[in-house]
């Protein structure tokens, strides 16, 4: 096997359209980390991604007549980009299905290329179904993002090009993943040439699908996956990547949204480039992996491996950047209701700087405070921080890693409600785009008395409304069926603590 690939990646036609990217070296993660770090500049190509590789050696592969015919791809906005660029060097008619909750400047990118572009359901493979159905009726040519060899040994240029300009091989290579073709293209060039090189793979923890199929033993069908890191938003992984993966990739890591944020500001604070979340998984992975294993004086590359994102998802990427780089802490924090006791809780806090403090009177006896903190030494600085402020007396809760407490309570602080009885508190998802949220205000009708409300558009791919309801015990079957029929992801949040501190 992998001879055969070696072969077809060396005569790959990637190069009529795509380009050489550099190998750059990245001084201030090094400096941080403590090894040699390197960004292979997927983002520079004609498509802002690598994804252009893959689909061009394909679709240069086809005959005259299936050509003629056209081809038709799904893609959530990266390899539909290479598509589309490839029919157009290539004269052929190109239909793209992409989900509804792709990002616009993929949508706009795509039909400015030239591809007839139609939006179906709110994932990646909804989208794949619709277009293999369209495929087969309109007698159009399939180009699959990741599940081909000719896809794959396009992507496996990618590492031809790192061994030839590092001098000397990398100890690791941390790879993207998806569908699995970029990793599985990078995994068989290295083996075959260096075989100790590792080959490690990152993913989204809202979408797992090869951990979770090399934990298996097996491809698995993930129940449902999250689109924060939308080019890499996959159920399933790939018949073919998945059988190279499992001889030839020596590990797979899974990310937060707070490190693949961290890692966006950490590429740009490098290469002055912003990169999509997907784009920033490699980094997030390469930081993950040094920490855990406490690497020092490696040789580490890192595919940098797309940039084509929304700029008013970069709001929602900064906010969350410093909980991912653990350089703020949000702090729930008990403090006595009397003259002076502010001055005293920011004494207590040291010369930190204060990123957030939100408070408003509700008790005669007692303050809840809620406060950001810059930290400089990450998780060890706000251990012994919260240590101290409990040493002094104060009731402290660490509430860094609460979604509720991140995407919600942290605007709504303003007292406790002392009149509602038999509330309920629930988050909410729906797919962000024009008119969601009146039909989901349309299908909660007036059945139950919403006693809470909080929705902000802050540029992530789904809405998040967190909502109080007011439901009688005896009511409880009736609205646990009203939820079940929503089709929306939901989860109830019973004993939160952000919650029980400012809000109930």
């Amino acid at each position: 096997m992998l001879e055969h690939y070696v072969k077809m990646i060396l005569q790959a036609r990637v190069y009529d359209v795509a380009r050489e990217t550099p190998l750059d070296y990245a001084p201030e993660l090094s400096q941080r980390l403590g090894n040699r770090v390197w960004l292979k500049r997927e983002d520079l190509q004609p498509v802002f991604s690598y994804k252009l590789r893959g689909a061009y050696n394909l679709m240069s592969s086809l005959s005259e007549q299936q050509r003629k015919h056209g081809v038709i791809a799904a893609s959530a906005g990266n390899h539909a980009q290479g598509v589309a660029l490839s029919a157009q060097k290539l004269g052929i008619r190109a239909v793209i299905v992409m989900p509804k909750t792709t990002p616009e400047i993929k949508v706009v990118a795509v039909r400015r290329l030239g591809a007839e572009i139609v939006l179906q359901g709110n994932t990646y493979d909804d989208a794949n179904e619709h277009a293999l159905q369209v495929a087969q009726h309109q007698s159009l040519i399939f180009i699959p993002p990741y599940d081909h060899p000719l896809v794959i040994a396009g992507q496996g240029t990618v590492a031809m090009e790192i061994l030839h300009q590092h001098r000397g091989d990398p100890s690791m290579i941390f790879v993207p993943v998806g569908g699995g073709g970029l990793i599985a293209g990078i995994a068989v060039y290295c083996k075959s040439l260096s075989p100790a090189i590792r080959i490690i793979g990152v993913e989204p923890d809202e979408a797992p699908c090869m951990q979770r199929a090399l934990q298996a033993g097996k491809r698995v069908v993930l129940d449902q996956v999250g689109i924060f890191a939308d080019g890499a938003a996959v159920r399933q992984v790939g018949k073919e990547p998945f059988r190279i993966a499992r001889k030839y990739v020596d590990d797979v890591l899974v990310v937060s949204t707070d490190e693949i944020c961290a890692a966006v500001k950490d590429t740009f604070e490098d290469t002055r480039s912003i990169p999509e979340p997907a784009g920033a998984l490699a980094v997030a992975g390469l930081k993950q992996y040094v920490a855990r294993k406490r690497l020092k004086n490696k040789d580490l590359v890192a595919i940098f491996s797309g940039a084509n994102v929304n700029f008013d998802r970069l709001r929602h990427i900064a906010e969350l950047a410093e909980l991912g780089e653990q350089r703020e802490a949000l702090l729930g924090v008990t403090i006595p209701e009397r003259p002076g006791s502010f001055r005293g809780f920011c004494h207590a806090l040291g010369a930190r700087a204060i990123t957030e403090f939100n408070y408003r009177y509700s008790d005669p006896k007692e303050a809840h405070v809620f406060a950001g903190v810059q930290l400089r030494q990450g998780v060890a600085e706000k251990n012994a921080l919260i240590k101290n402020l409990r040493a002094k007396g104060y009731r402290v809760v660490d509430m860094s890693s609460d979604e509720v407490a991140k995407m919600h309570v942290r605007y709504m602080v303003g007292g406790h409600a002392g009149l509602v009885d038999n509330e309920l508190l629930y988050r909410f998802e729906f797919p962000e785009r024009p008119g969601a949220l009146l039909r989901f205000l349309t299908q909660m009708g007036d059945r139950w008395n919403i006693s809470l409300f909080h929705y902000r558009n802050h540029g992530a791919a789904y809405g998040r409304v967190l909502m109080g309801i007011q439901v009688k015990d005896e009511e409880r079957a009736a609205f646990q069926s009203f939820l079940d029929e929503l089709g929306l992801n939901y989860g109830e949040e019973p004993n939160n603590p952000a919650y029980k501190l400012f809000l109930s």
